[in-house]
């Protein structure tokens, strides 16, 4: 680690507080001018920091820039160990995950970037990831067991992102099936999971978990085919956490699936937040267009529907909407 990224996990430890320039030599072993200079930088990266004599330098807790030390600075004891690699800007999260976890990744290695040209969600759709306002993120999970069905990681990542959300903002976040987070009835997440099983074993031998966030982003900014849908977490207010926080809270609760995973509660959890429930829709699947009821999810979060003509069926995949 450079003598940057030592004063910038400082600092983010530190934030809001002044740290002495004589403390900082002393922690990390380098001159005051070697300070002096690597404080230039973090100024020139955007980070807006004070400096005072016979006081010295203060993080200002207003700074919200993803950093794999902001992130670091909040992570529980059980995940400090966690592969973060922060880019300023990345085609897409999740294909350099999924490249890297064919390289042979460890479990834990998680990609973030502020930016993404080419992001997607399901069906290969794109998701607009605009630079400065949002969290894009992806997880690299070897499961060490068979023990958990591929549904579990879904639903547990779903109900982990509204949990770490509600935990620190005043929404109340809801769940799309299968895989978006809406608030006030706007999208503001989306989750794409993609894997590789082994054949003769039947087992997931790793997983890409993609979670994409609209953080700040305004009605502005999203492309006017999407307005109507999107929103962000702060849409019309200042945040009151940064987007290192967020992330962290997330990166808590999803690396601790296999220890936290109870099949119950989390099915119960996360049909707690269906938005769905009772409400007509409509439901696009691969062979046929119909509308339903919907009534339930079973143990293995397929939703439960009842047709216009009273048939129950299972939806394992397909595109639903709520019928206004």
């Amino acid at each position: 680690m450079d003598t940057k990224a030592h004063i910038l996990e400082l600092f983010e430890s530190n934030r809001g507080q002044y740290i002495s320039g004589e403390y900082i030599a002393d922690k990390i072993g380098v001159t005051r001018n070697a300070i002096w200079k690597a404080v230039k930088e973090l100024e020139k990266d955007g980070y807006k920091i004070n400096a005072l004599t016979k006081r010295g330098y203060r993080f200002c807790e207003s700074n919200d820039i993803l950093s794999s030390q902001g992130i670091g600075a909040r992570l529980l004891l059980l995940t400090k160990k966690a592969y973060i690699n922060v880019h300023k800007s990345l085609k897409s999260t999740n294909e350099t995950a999924k490249e890297l976890a064919v390289s042979g990744a460890d479990h834990g290695t998680i990609i973030i970037a502020d930016h993404q040209t080419a992001g997607r969600g399901r069906y290969n759709r794109s998701f607009f990831s605009p630079p400065g306002c949002g969290i894009y993120m992806s997880f690299i999970l070897r499961p060490s067991q068979c023990s958990l069905p591929s549904s579990a990681y879904t639903t547990y990542t779903a109900v982990s992102v509204c949990e770490a959300i509600e935990e620190m903002t005043d929404a109340m976040p809801q769940i799309k099936w299968v895989n978006d987070i809406f608030i006030d009835g706007k999208k503001v997440c989306g989750i794409l999971t993609e894997a590789v099983t082994d054949f003769e074993s039947g087992c997931i031998q790793w997983i890409v978990v993609g979670i994409g966030i609209n953080f700040t982003t305004s009605d502005t900014e999203f492309p006017e085919e999407i307005r109507h849908i999107a929103g962000s977490i702060f849409l019309d207010k200042r945040p009151n956490i940064t987007r290192n926080t967020l992330a962290a809270g997330i990166i808590n609760r999803i690396l601790n699936l296999e220890n936290d995973y109870d099949s119950e509660l989390t099915l119960s959890k996360y049909k707690n937040r269906l938005m769905m429930l009772g409400k007509k829709v409509t439901v696009t699947g691969l062979k046929e267009v119909f509308e339903a009821i919907v009534i339930d999810i079973d143990d293995e979060a397929r939703l439960i529907v009842r047709k216009d003509n009273g048939e129950i069926t299972s939806l394992f995949t397909g595109e639903v909407s709520i019928k206004i």
